[in-house]
Protein backbone atom coordinates (compact mmCIF):
# COMPACT_ATOMS: atom_id res chain seq x y z
CA UNK A 1 0.00 0.00 0.00
CA UNK A 2 1.27 3.29 -0.58
CA UNK A 3 1.22 5.14 2.89
CA UNK A 4 -2.22 4.62 4.24
CA UNK A 5 -5.22 2.58 3.71
CA UNK A 6 -8.31 4.46 4.16
CA UNK A 7 -11.36 3.91 6.23
CA UNK A 8 -13.19 1.22 4.09
CA UNK A 9 -10.39 -0.51 3.19
CA UNK A 10 -8.99 -0.76 7.03
CA UNK A 11 -12.85 -1.73 8.14
CA UNK A 12 -13.10 -5.03 5.26
CA UNK A 13 -9.48 -6.07 7.03
CA UNK A 14 -10.30 -6.07 10.16
CA UNK A 15 -13.31 -8.01 9.69
CA UNK A 16 -11.61 -10.44 8.03
CA UNK A 17 -9.42 -10.98 11.01
CA UNK A 18 -6.40 -9.42 9.34
CA UNK A 19 -4.99 -5.87 9.73
CA UNK A 20 -2.19 -4.02 7.34
CA UNK A 21 0.78 -2.40 9.30
CA UNK A 22 1.40 0.70 7.80
CA UNK A 23 5.31 0.90 6.78
CA UNK A 24 5.14 -2.70 5.97
CA UNK A 25 3.88 -4.90 3.34
CA UNK A 26 2.63 -8.22 5.78
CA UNK A 27 -0.23 -9.20 7.48
CA UNK A 28 -0.74 -9.86 11.30
CA UNK A 29 -3.49 -11.92 12.31
CA UNK A 30 -6.13 -11.13 14.72
CA UNK A 31 -8.05 -13.44 17.07
CA UNK A 32 -8.80 -16.63 15.02
CA UNK A 33 -11.53 -17.52 17.43
CA UNK A 34 -13.58 -14.34 16.39
CA UNK A 35 -14.14 -15.29 12.87
CA UNK A 36 -15.60 -18.45 10.85
CA UNK A 37 -13.74 -21.17 9.87
CA UNK A 38 -11.45 -20.41 6.63
CA UNK A 39 -12.60 -22.80 4.33
CA UNK A 40 -10.26 -22.04 1.28
CA UNK A 41 -7.37 -19.52 0.54
CA UNK A 42 -5.60 -18.48 -2.86
CA UNK A 43 -2.67 -16.34 -3.83
CA UNK A 44 -3.78 -13.91 -6.89
CA UNK A 45 -1.47 -11.95 -9.05
CA UNK A 46 -1.99 -10.73 -12.72
CA UNK A 47 -0.26 -8.74 -15.14
CA UNK A 48 3.05 -9.79 -14.48
CA UNK A 49 4.17 -8.96 -18.51
CA UNK A 50 7.52 -10.51 -17.61
CA UNK A 51 10.13 -9.73 -20.15
CA UNK A 52 14.20 -9.35 -20.82
CA UNK A 53 13.62 -5.77 -21.97
CA UNK A 54 14.20 -1.88 -20.95
CA UNK A 55 10.92 -0.69 -18.82
CA UNK A 56 8.84 1.12 -21.06
CA UNK A 57 6.40 4.02 -19.76
CA UNK A 58 5.13 2.54 -16.34
CA UNK A 59 5.85 -1.07 -16.94
CA UNK A 60 9.28 -2.22 -15.58
CA UNK A 61 9.43 -6.18 -17.07
CA UNK A 62 12.74 -7.13 -15.64
CA UNK A 63 11.47 -6.56 -11.95
CA UNK A 64 8.77 -9.04 -12.28
CA UNK A 65 10.94 -11.64 -10.89
CA UNK A 66 11.70 -9.99 -8.09
CA UNK A 67 8.04 -8.73 -7.24
CA UNK A 68 6.82 -12.03 -8.05
CA UNK A 69 9.51 -13.05 -5.23
CA UNK A 70 8.40 -10.94 -2.59
CA UNK A 71 4.81 -12.58 -3.24
CA UNK A 72 6.24 -15.87 -2.74
CA UNK A 73 7.47 -14.79 0.86
CA UNK A 74 4.18 -13.65 1.56
CA UNK A 75 2.25 -17.18 0.22
CA UNK A 76 4.96 -18.96 2.08
CA UNK A 77 3.67 -17.89 5.44
CA UNK A 78 0.60 -19.30 5.58
CA UNK A 79 0.18 -20.91 2.46
CA UNK A 80 -2.58 -20.84 -0.07
CA UNK A 81 -4.38 -23.88 -1.28
CA UNK A 82 -3.60 -22.61 -4.31
CA UNK A 83 -2.10 -19.72 -6.65
CA UNK A 84 -3.85 -17.89 -10.22
CA UNK A 85 -2.35 -15.63 -12.14
CA UNK A 86 -4.86 -13.58 -13.90
CA UNK A 87 -3.34 -13.33 -17.61
CA UNK A 88 -0.72 -11.74 -19.41
CA UNK A 89 2.15 -13.85 -17.64
CA UNK A 90 4.66 -12.54 -20.14
CA UNK A 91 4.65 -9.52 -22.83
CA UNK A 92 5.51 -9.35 -26.11
CA UNK A 93 8.91 -9.81 -28.04
CA UNK A 94 9.97 -10.00 -31.42
CA UNK A 95 10.17 -13.74 -31.84
CA UNK A 96 8.87 -17.27 -30.94
CA UNK A 97 12.21 -17.87 -29.13
CA UNK A 98 12.58 -15.09 -27.68
CA UNK A 99 9.00 -15.18 -25.54
CA UNK A 100 9.24 -19.20 -25.02
CA UNK A 101 12.59 -18.02 -23.03
CA UNK A 102 10.48 -15.47 -21.35
CA UNK A 103 7.85 -17.76 -20.69
CA UNK A 104 10.28 -20.95 -19.69
CA UNK A 105 11.99 -18.32 -17.06
CA UNK A 106 8.71 -16.86 -15.42
CA UNK A 107 6.97 -20.15 -15.15
CA UNK A 108 10.25 -21.45 -12.99
CA UNK A 109 9.31 -19.10 -10.03
CA UNK A 110 5.46 -19.64 -10.33
CA UNK A 111 6.23 -23.13 -10.27
CA UNK A 112 8.22 -22.67 -6.55
CA UNK A 113 4.47 -20.80 -5.40
CA UNK A 114 3.17 -23.45 -2.96
CA UNK A 115 -0.80 -25.11 -3.69
CA UNK A 116 -2.23 -25.74 -7.13
CA UNK A 117 -1.02 -23.37 -9.94
CA UNK A 118 -3.85 -21.92 -12.58
CA UNK A 119 -3.18 -19.96 -15.49
CA UNK A 120 -5.61 -17.33 -17.41
CA UNK A 121 -4.49 -16.45 -20.65
CA UNK A 122 -4.03 -12.91 -21.27
CA UNK A 123 -3.40 -11.25 -25.03
CA UNK A 124 0.40 -10.45 -24.00
CA UNK A 125 0.63 -14.47 -23.18
CA UNK A 126 -0.43 -15.28 -26.58
CA UNK A 127 1.31 -12.38 -29.28
CA UNK A 128 3.68 -14.37 -31.50
CA UNK A 129 3.23 -17.65 -29.42
CA UNK A 130 -0.44 -19.83 -30.34
CA UNK A 131 -2.32 -21.02 -27.60
CA UNK A 132 -0.95 -24.73 -28.07
CA UNK A 133 2.43 -23.24 -27.20
CA UNK A 134 1.29 -21.18 -24.58
CA UNK A 135 -0.12 -24.20 -22.75
CA UNK A 136 2.37 -26.85 -23.29
CA UNK A 137 4.83 -24.18 -21.58
CA UNK A 138 2.68 -24.09 -18.55
CA UNK A 139 2.16 -27.78 -18.59
CA UNK A 140 -1.76 -27.03 -19.40
CA UNK A 141 -4.23 -28.61 -22.11
CA UNK A 142 -6.92 -26.32 -21.79
CA UNK A 143 -7.16 -22.39 -21.78
CA UNK A 144 -10.82 -22.44 -20.31
CA UNK A 145 -11.54 -24.97 -18.09
CA UNK A 146 -13.61 -25.56 -14.45
CA UNK A 147 -12.29 -27.16 -10.98
CA UNK A 148 -13.53 -28.01 -7.30
CA UNK A 149 -11.58 -27.54 -3.91
CA UNK A 150 -13.29 -28.28 -1.08
CA UNK A 151 -16.81 -26.71 -1.24
CA UNK A 152 -16.74 -24.23 -4.19
CA UNK A 153 -16.35 -24.55 -7.52
CA UNK A 154 -13.89 -22.40 -9.73
CA UNK A 155 -14.24 -21.26 -13.18
CA UNK A 156 -10.93 -20.24 -15.35
CA UNK A 157 -12.22 -18.76 -18.76
CA UNK A 158 -10.26 -17.61 -22.00
CA UNK A 159 -11.38 -14.15 -23.82
CA UNK A 160 -8.32 -14.21 -26.22
CA UNK A 161 -10.91 -14.59 -29.31
CA UNK A 162 -11.42 -12.47 -32.47
CA UNK A 163 -15.15 -11.27 -33.29
CA UNK A 164 -14.51 -13.94 -36.09
CA UNK A 165 -14.17 -16.84 -33.14
CA UNK A 166 -10.57 -17.21 -34.47
CA UNK A 167 -8.40 -17.62 -31.32
CA UNK A 168 -4.88 -15.09 -30.91
CA UNK A 169 -1.45 -16.20 -31.91
CA UNK A 170 1.40 -15.35 -34.35
CA UNK A 171 0.31 -11.79 -34.36
CA UNK A 172 -3.62 -12.27 -35.16
CA UNK A 173 -5.67 -10.26 -33.47
CA UNK A 174 -6.24 -6.81 -31.65
CA UNK A 175 -6.17 -6.45 -28.21
CA UNK A 176 -9.12 -4.63 -28.00
CA UNK A 177 -10.90 -7.06 -29.95
CA UNK A 178 -11.56 -9.86 -27.03
CA UNK A 179 -14.64 -12.23 -27.01
CA UNK A 180 -15.83 -15.55 -25.62
CA UNK A 181 -16.84 -17.18 -28.61
CA UNK A 182 -20.43 -19.40 -28.88
CA UNK A 183 -18.52 -22.81 -28.18
CA UNK A 184 -17.14 -21.61 -24.71
CA UNK A 185 -19.97 -19.80 -23.67
CA UNK A 186 -22.25 -22.81 -23.80
CA UNK A 187 -19.68 -24.49 -22.31
CA UNK A 188 -19.68 -22.32 -19.03
CA UNK A 189 -23.61 -22.68 -19.22
CA UNK A 190 -23.74 -25.97 -19.42
CA UNK A 191 -20.62 -26.22 -16.29
CA UNK A 192 -22.81 -24.04 -14.23
CA UNK A 193 -25.91 -26.14 -14.56
CA UNK A 194 -23.61 -29.41 -13.90
CA UNK A 195 -22.23 -27.93 -10.20
CA UNK A 196 -24.30 -27.39 -7.20
CA UNK A 197 -21.55 -25.45 -5.52
CA UNK A 198 -20.76 -21.98 -5.32
CA UNK A 199 -18.38 -20.71 -8.02
CA UNK A 200 -15.70 -17.86 -8.53
CA UNK A 201 -14.56 -17.20 -12.07
CA UNK A 202 -11.65 -16.18 -12.88
CA UNK A 203 -11.00 -14.01 -16.12
CA UNK A 204 -8.41 -11.56 -17.56
CA UNK A 205 -10.28 -9.33 -20.03
CA UNK A 206 -13.24 -7.50 -18.06
CA UNK A 207 -16.59 -8.60 -17.71
CA UNK A 208 -17.88 -5.70 -15.85
CA UNK A 209 -17.80 -2.70 -18.48
CA UNK A 210 -17.93 -1.86 -21.86
CA UNK A 211 -14.81 -0.38 -24.01
CA UNK A 212 -11.22 -1.33 -24.84
CA UNK A 213 -10.59 -3.14 -22.01
CA UNK A 214 -13.50 -5.58 -22.15
CA UNK A 215 -14.57 -8.83 -23.55
CA UNK A 216 -17.26 -7.69 -26.29
CA UNK A 217 -19.98 -9.56 -25.38
CA UNK A 218 -19.59 -9.36 -21.87
CA UNK A 219 -23.12 -8.80 -21.32
CA UNK A 220 -23.58 -12.01 -22.58
CA UNK A 221 -21.40 -13.88 -20.13
CA UNK A 222 -22.55 -11.79 -17.21
CA UNK A 223 -26.52 -13.20 -18.29
CA UNK A 224 -24.81 -16.75 -18.20
CA UNK A 225 -23.32 -15.82 -14.72
CA UNK A 226 -26.05 -14.35 -13.05
CA UNK A 227 -29.04 -16.95 -14.67
CA UNK A 228 -26.98 -20.14 -12.98
CA UNK A 229 -27.42 -18.30 -9.56
CA UNK A 230 -24.07 -19.92 -8.19
CA UNK A 231 -21.37 -16.98 -8.93
CA UNK A 232 -20.55 -15.23 -6.14
CA UNK A 233 -17.50 -13.38 -7.52
CA UNK A 234 -15.33 -12.52 -10.46
CA UNK A 235 -11.64 -12.23 -10.63
CA UNK A 236 -9.85 -10.33 -13.36
CA UNK A 237 -7.13 -8.07 -14.43
CA UNK A 238 -6.19 -6.48 -17.71
CA UNK A 239 -6.76 -3.17 -17.17
CA UNK A 240 -3.63 -3.05 -14.90
CA UNK A 241 -5.58 -0.72 -12.00
CA UNK A 242 -7.89 -1.41 -8.86
CA UNK A 243 -11.33 -1.16 -9.52
CA UNK A 244 -14.77 -2.89 -8.33
CA UNK A 245 -18.14 -3.16 -8.83
CA UNK A 246 -21.34 -5.16 -7.97
CA UNK A 247 -23.71 -6.12 -10.77
CA UNK A 248 -27.23 -8.36 -9.71
CA UNK A 249 -24.97 -9.84 -6.66
CA UNK A 250 -21.80 -10.93 -8.19
CA UNK A 251 -18.64 -8.85 -7.11
CA UNK A 252 -16.64 -7.84 -9.93
CA UNK A 253 -12.77 -7.24 -8.62
CA UNK A 254 -10.09 -5.95 -11.36
CA UNK A 255 -6.31 -6.22 -9.55
CA UNK A 256 -3.92 -4.31 -10.08
CA UNK A 257 -0.80 -5.24 -11.86
CA UNK A 258 2.52 -6.52 -10.87
CA UNK A 259 4.30 -4.56 -13.67
CA UNK A 260 3.25 -1.60 -12.94
CA UNK A 261 5.37 1.12 -11.36
CA UNK A 262 9.46 0.49 -9.79
CA UNK A 263 10.44 -0.51 -6.95
CA UNK A 264 9.17 -3.14 -4.22
CA UNK A 265 6.34 -0.30 -3.03
CA UNK A 266 5.08 -0.70 -6.66
CA UNK A 267 4.36 -3.87 -6.31
CA UNK A 268 0.52 -5.69 -6.10
CA UNK A 269 -0.78 -8.58 -4.90
CA UNK A 270 -3.36 -10.46 -2.93
CA UNK A 271 -4.95 -13.37 -1.09
CA UNK A 272 -8.14 -14.55 -1.51
CA UNK A 273 -9.85 -16.34 2.15
CA UNK A 274 -13.16 -17.56 1.92
CA UNK A 275 -14.61 -18.31 4.87
CA UNK A 276 -17.08 -20.78 5.82
CA UNK A 277 -20.34 -18.86 5.68
CA UNK A 278 -18.97 -17.68 2.36
CA UNK A 279 -17.80 -14.26 3.14
CA UNK A 280 -14.91 -13.20 0.57
CA UNK A 281 -11.69 -11.53 1.80
CA UNK A 282 -9.59 -10.33 -0.16
CA UNK A 283 -6.56 -9.14 1.21
CA UNK A 284 -4.29 -6.50 -0.47
CA UNK A 285 -0.31 -6.04 -0.35
CA UNK A 286 1.46 -3.41 -1.52
CA UNK A 287 -0.59 -1.38 -4.12
CA UNK A 288 -3.46 -3.89 -4.03
CA UNK A 289 -6.52 -2.85 -2.24
CA UNK A 290 -8.71 -5.05 0.18
CA UNK A 291 -12.36 -5.80 0.14
CA UNK A 292 -14.77 -7.99 2.34
CA UNK A 293 -17.71 -9.31 0.61
CA UNK A 294 -20.28 -11.08 2.49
Amino acid sequence: MSGRIDFLHRRACLRCGSLYLLGNYRWSTLLASDLPARRLRFGLVTDLHHADKPSAGTRHYRETLGKLAEAARQFSDDPPDGVVELGDFIDAADSVEAELRYLKEIQRAFQQLPGEKHYVLGNHCVDWLTKEEFLQGIGRQESFYSFELGDFHFVVLDACFRADGQPYGRKSAAWTDANIPPHELAWLQADLRATAKKTIVFAHQRLDLAGKHAVRNAAAVREVLEASGKVLAVLQGHSHGNDYQEIHGIHYCTLVAMVEGSGPENNGYAVMDILADQTICIHGYRQQRAYQWS
